[in-house]
């Protein structure tokens, strides 16, 4: 039996910790990949924690209302493999952690932009501004119809 540690990811730029709201799991019970494991919250947002594994929950890391810092153990989950399996760091950025946990993720490639073309054109001249726009009048503007006008 292998034990996964499922730690707190950084779920907010700046947020140095969140809060347990609760609990959807108890020690003891069996739990499902990407089953609710816990809710929690931090000063911008409530996010659902998922389980990465199925497993047996062994160790969670707080009553409701402890704050948690990121990057902490949140719960440990004993699954059917052998030896320790440990989530990447919090500190890890998002899509390393995703490589980590979803081999091949990572070999999604975009297509390059190319380059937006210099202003002045080609050898980087000086920059001329661009023409005024011209208006030109066909006809006198006419007037508005005044208020409390003639009756026929």
């Amino acid at each position: 039996m292998a034990r996964y540690s499922f730690r707190l990811p950084d779920i907010g730029e700046g947020i140095a910790e969140a809060e347990i709201v609760a609990w959807h799991v108890k020690v003891g019970e069996r739990v499902e990949e990407d089953a609710q494991l816990a809710d929690m919250m931090t000063d911008k947002a409530t996010v659902e924690m998922e389980s990465p594994v199925s497993g047996v929950v062994v160790e969670l890391a707080g009553e409701v209302g402890d704050l948690i810092p990121i990057g902490s153990t949140l719960a440990v989950i004993e699954t059917d493999g052998e030896g320790d399996v440990e989530a990447p760091p919090a500190d890890t950025p998002v899509e390393e952690q995703i490589e980590a946990e979803t081999p091949g993720a990572g070999e999604v490639s975009l297509a390059e932009e190319a380059p937006l073309p210099l202003a002045g054109g080609v050898g980087g001249g000086p920059v001329e501004p661009a023409p005024a726009a011209v208006v030109k009048e066909t006809s006198p503007p006419r007037p508005l119809p005044q208020a409390g006008g003639e009756r026929r």
